[in-house]
């Protein structure tokens, strides 16, 4: 799991972050489950953001690279979506020194990729409140994405006016929607792993069991601790706010 905490949030993967991966781990076992909380300032000086986006491409080239059978999920609330979202982007967006961000994750990287979470992504709306580009989930990433919203988030939601909603993905029931995403896409992985033939009796004689082992912990402990997520762009009044029922889960169209 490599999770981007968001805005103002403590080191780690943040209250939402910890509830997710505690969450998912229930669901997985055997499976061990590492955690790596993204390594970047989650100040409201979003370009700062930058820092995030290249110390997660870096951490999933390591673990691509050195721990191959391990399937990984990338997710973040909030500032730490966007991160999360321009991870997978295909392109360098516009307005950006492409001197300045890791070049798109190759085709046989995001192969190891089994899921990408993300909670409260900054809308087109706000990512242009702060003069930032919009977030653009690259083709290959698609159908392993869930963008999940609270509705009336001000963050996410096009046409939202609410700050207060921001911080209600646990209780609208959108974090567990989110496991149950990340569950169903490593299952289909196991699964598959599990049924592909060896090339010849002579091949599978001599290869080994493809029942995978529990993955090792990824590098990078997430810290615990109260943290409060500030708004990262200029106060909206906030509307009315009414509870609606979290939407089915769906792969981005």
């Amino acid at each position: 799991m490599i999770f981007a905490r968001g805005t103002t949030e403590a080191p780690g993967v943040g209250p939402t972050g910890e509830t997710f991966v505690d969450a998912l781990r229930s669901q997985v076992g055997p499976k061990s489950v590492g955690v790596y909380a993204v390594d970047y300032p989650a100040t409201t000086e979003f370009r700062t953001a930058l820092d995030g986006i290249a110390d997660a491409h870096a951490h999933i080239l390591d673990t691509a690279a050195n721990c191959p059978r391990t399937k990984m999920v990338v997710g973040g609330f909030s500032q730490g979506a966007a991160v999360a979202g321009f991870v997978t982007a295909n392109a360098v967006p516009d307005g950006v020194d492409a001197a300045d961000v890791p070049a798109p994750l190759p085709t046989e990287v995001t192969d190891h990729i089994s899921a990408v979470v993300l909670f409260g992504k900054p809308s087109t709306r706000f990512m242009r409140a702060i003069n930032d580009p919009s977030i653009v989930i690259g083709p290959q990433f698609v159908s392993k994405t869930v963008d999940l919203c609270v509705d009336d988030d001000l963050v996410c939601d096009p046409h939202g006016k609410s700050f207060s909603v921001h911080n209600q993905y646990a209780e609208t029931g959108m974090v567990d929607q989110g496991v149950a995403f990340a569950v169903n896409r490593l299952q289909a992985g196991w699964a598959a792993d599990v049924l592909v033939p060896a090339p010849d009796a002579a091949a599978a004689a001599q290869a080994p069991s493809a029942v995978l082992p529990p993955s090792a912990p990824a590098p990078g402990a997430t810290e615990t601790g109260p943290s409060s997520h500030l708004p990262l762009g200029p106060a909206v009044p906030p509307g009315p706010t009414a509870p609606v029922a979290p939407p089915p889960i769906a792969p981005l169209a």
